[in-house]
């Protein structure tokens, strides 16, 4: 299948190539590949330009959002949060028009420095946001509320833990659901959240996702939902 993942920082690097791992078709979408191409600094995260990942996986494609969008029968939004309604505009209702748009994005707002806030938050979601403003797309809120490397290994952390999803569409949900097991992500493990609007108690979990990092001192934890055994 072919996959177009939208943003080139190290959640759509990590997405990509664990993709193409399992024998996708795949082209990361920016908005301008040249510029990309060119950066010889690490981002503002420390990871290094994305040339030196993109000689590494030379048969992972980069292209322009619009482009990506018109290739991937799957589009995955992994720009940053904020950005990421610009970054779909650009892409093109079009390109997106029918076809499932996994929404990996957290809407952090640095504007008030560290730690980050959400913007929206409570009675709105970035999921939900991108779904009315692509109403013939079928968004998929998942693996948000982890580290990448979990979302692609989730063996890193020993143990069961648990990945949620949210949308309208129960086919997608399906096909996102089948995804995530092909990530090595146990039946069990995946939690139907329900409609996109349950998309803002996902996003909600940034806040404390943050002060658990800030405590742990690294990323390798994730969320678990006990489930009680209950008798017949």
């Amino acid at each position: 299948m072919r996959h177009a993942v939208l943003g080139t920082g190290v959640v759509g690097r990590t997405i990509a190539g664990k993709l193409s791992s399992l024998g996708h078709e795949v082209v990361v979408g920016t908005r301008d590949p040249q510029a990309t191409l060119a950066r010889t600094q690490p981002d503002g995260y420390g990871n290094p330009p994305y040339a030196r990942w993109q000689a590494e996986h030379p048969q992972v494609r980069l292209a322009a959002f619009a482009d990506a969008a018109a290739q991937g029968e799957v589009v995955l939004n992994a720009t940053e949060g904020l950005s990421s309604l610009r970054a779909l505009e650009s892409a093109g209702a079009a390109n997106l028009a029918g076809k499932i748009v996994i929404d990996i994005a957290n809407p952090l707002d640095f504007s008030r420095g560290m730690p980050p806030s959400l913007d929206p938050v409570n009675t709105d979601s970035l999921g939900e946001q991108i779904q009315r403003a692509f109403t013939e797309a079928k968004v998929v809120k998942t693996l948000n509320t982890m580290n990448a490397r979990i979302m692609v290994d989730p063996a890193r952390v020993p143990g069961a833990h648990t990945v949620f999803v949210s949308g309208d569409d129960a086919e997608a949900k399906g096909a996102v659901t089948d995804l995530l097991r092909s990530f090595g992500w146990p039946a069990d493990d995946i939690i139907d959240l329900g409609d996109i609007t349950t998309a803002r108690g996902a996003e909600m979990l940034l806040p404390i996702w943050l002060r658990l990092y800030g405590a742990l001192g690294h990323a390798d934890f994730n969320f678990h939902i006990q489930k009680a055994h209950r008798s017949a």
